[in-house]
């Protein structure tokens, strides 16, 4: 089998992301070549998608939000992702058996908040401390805007998602599927355990729907086999990779992604550590992170890890500006 570099991995993983060069595509379309969004700051989704779409505007994703062609919801690994309308049920049926069971205590308090939100969304604080902290394992629910947008930040109202956006018309082992072709057509090509990581799979579950698809196979230079789509991008790994600003937990830089080293295993703990669960945004310098930026005022202030070449700095600064006109 054909080994691929470290370098051709990263190359692979910034095409597939769409930070090679910014995709004429509509936001939904984006959304499904990247594997959905994480989404837990509303603001953190809008840069993620401004930094790999062209031409992008805040007021865009918003609407698209409120025209439910795109959806905010706890999808993956209980984290609250925006994704596609057409992906959502596709990645909820996908992991539906990794939800623990909820306090059977509380069965009576979530059917009385189903029947409430039968009737329409509902605030977080209409919902009881307990209720609120498991109700997404009993029930599929989605974030109604205008919570959790640029401008009403704190994701807080939910609606039924079969109310939303219709019911589910997909049964597990298609769904399953589908979410392992997202993964390695945003990811790939991938170990099957770093599908499991994404997903919060069992491996032996991801091993079973590998089985059933058509792939091709590659090594990596430790060994390990990799598999991928039959027609995935695999860019020469001399592709040139342009400056890029990510926000806080851009899935690239997790750990399901660390055969790409997008994120120097060196300045991994500069990003995620326990004292600061969020993480930090982030921008790319020939593919990989390079530093950290804040915004401080009007101003997006960047800081390398490392001093960069004064042609390097000219570029991420000049990246820095076109994030500031979006944050506006």
């Amino acid at each position: 089998m054909t080994v691929l570099s470290t370098r051709a991995l990263n190359r692979a993983l910034l095409a597939r992301q769409l930070l090679l060069e910014r995709a004429a595509l509509p936001v939904p379309d984006a959304l499904e070549r990247m594997g959905g969004l994480q989404a837990q700051y509303a603001p953190s989704m809008y840069i993620g998608l401004w930094t790999r779409v062209a031409d992008l505007e805040r007021s865009a994703v918003t609407r698209l939000l409120q025209e439910r062609a795109v959806v905010q919801a706890t999808v993956l690994r209980g984290t609250i992702h925006l994704v596609s309308r057409a992906d959502f049920w596709p990645l909820v049926e996908a992991v539906r058996e990794t939800r623990y069971p909820a306090d059977p205590a509380l069965r009576d308090d979530i059917a009385e908040a189903a029947r409430l939100l039968a009737r329409g969304p509902l605030r977080r604080t209409d919902l009881g401390p307990a209720v609120r902290k498991h109700i997404h394992l009993w029930l599929d629910l989605v974030r109604v805007p205008p919570s959790g947008t640029w401008d009403r930040r704190r994701a807080d109202v939910y609606g039924l998602a079969e109310d939303w956006i219709g019911p589910s018309a997909i049964g597990e082992a298609e769904a399953r599927e589908h979410l392992v072709r997202r993964y390695l057509g945003a990811f790939g090509p991938a170990h099957r355990t770093e599908i499991a990581t994404w997903a919060g799979l069992p491996a032996e579950a991801i091993a079973a729907v590998l089985g059933r698809l058509e792939l091709r196979r590659f090594t990596d230079e430790r060994g390990r086999e990799l598999v991928d789509l039959p027609q995935a991008p695999l860019p020469d790994p001399e592709t040139p990779a342009p400056v890029r600003f990510l926000p806080t937990w851009d899935a690239a830089l997790l750990v399901h992604a660390r055969r790409t080293l997008i994120l120097p295993e060196e300045h991994r703990s500069k990003v995620f550590h326990t004292r600061m669960p969020q993480s930090i945004g982030t921008f790319l310098v020939d593919g990989q992170v390079a530093g950290t930026w804040t915004l401080s005022g009007s101003r997006v202030v960047w800081d390398p890890f490392v001093p960069l070449p004064a042609h390097v700095a000219r570029e991420v600064e000049a990246e820095a500006e076109l994030l500031r006109a979006f944050h506006g």
